[in-house]
């Protein structure tokens, strides 16, 4: 049995001080929206309680599915590279980016350089490479593969969409076709949830349908993603049965605030090809006692 814990939009804090520079962008809307908003709810040690949790889950492997930073800036990135260091070894962490690690032009390349380590496939290069496309990227461990795709891109102000284009899309489709040849449980990593209406036009993914197309023709298992700071189950189709596409709260979600507390999933991955079984707990910070619960239980 293999077993994967999922956590997303960790939004590591606190907000560091910024330059007038590093303000003179889009940041300083982020900004603005952070101290009115988000610093209500995502400080103190919830990250660090739930971190706590997973490790006593002693999954195999766990998955970050995109928005590590706030505004992107060059501390933020650093502290991010750091608390990855902290959690695990790269080949037992993979991460994807979001659309807060690519907040403003050259946040991309900057959070993907840091981060590289816990981003590079199993045939990627040793070392980060400007001309080196990291996405999508192929890791197996034991049974399962995992194929991190990114949607992330720099957007203007007021926005917090994604993309999934087509160079991206013709390799995914060929890693996954690769992997259902060689019997392996299929794990898709996706920022943005690749389903309409999930979240608003402005927040929405560009290239759903595609994605789609992506997953019915080569074929998946589960499809995990962030962004919407929601527990959420959707289905996409797949080749022989419905595909599981899975969202989960903010990680660094305190209770009290209009979206859900912090949490993480827990699969547990068995059987084989064709007979694949997969049960998701998923665990949520407590309001009244500030630990992490069971809250669902559920097959796929």
């Amino acid at each position: 049995m293999f077993k994967l814990a999922h956590i997303s939009d960790v939004h590591l804090g606190p907000l560091p001080d910024l330059s007038l520079r590093e303000l003179a962008s889009k940041r300083i809307t982020g900004f603005v929206n952070w101290h009115r908003n988000r610093r209500k709810h995502m400080v103190g040690d919830t990250l660090s309680v739930l971190m706590d949790a997973v490790e006593a889950a002693n999954p195999d492997h766990l998955a970050v599915t995109g928005d590590l930073v706030n505004l992107a800036s060059s501390r933020e990135i650093e502290a991010v590279r750091l608390w990855l260091q902290e959690e695990g070894k790269p080949d037992r962490i993979s991460v994807i980016p979001g659309n807060h690690d690519a907040y403003v032009p050259g946040a991309y390349e900057k959070s993907v350089k840091a981060w590289y380590p816990y981003m590079r496939g199993d045939r990627g290069p040793e070392a980060w490479n400007e001309d080196f496309h990291c996405f999508p990227y192929l890791r197996v461990r034991g049974q399962v593969a995992i194929i991190g795709c990114s949607t992330a891109v720099a957007t203007p102000p007021f926005a917090a969409s994604g993309y999934f284009g087509r160079r991206q899309a013709r390799e995914t489709v060929n890693l996954l076709r690769a992997a259902g040849e060689a019997g392996l449980f299929r794990v898709v990593l996706i920022h943005h949830p690749p389903i309409r209406g999930a979240t608003s036009m402005h927040k929405r993914m560009i290239g759903i349908r595609r994605f789609g197309a992506v997953i019915s023709s080569g074929g998946a298992e589960l499809v995990l993603h962030g962004h919407t700071h929601l527990n959420t189950v959707y289905q996409l189709r797949g080749q022989i049965r419905p595909v599981p596409v899975i969202g989960i709260a903010s990680a660094s979600q305190g209770p009290g605030g209009h979206k859900p507390p912090a949490g993480f999933n827990l699969f547990s991955i068995d059987g084989g090809p064709g007979n694949w079984r997969c049960e998701r707990q998923r665990f949520e910070i407590a309001p009244e006692s500030g630990g992490v619960n069971l809250a669902q239980t559920d097959m796929f």
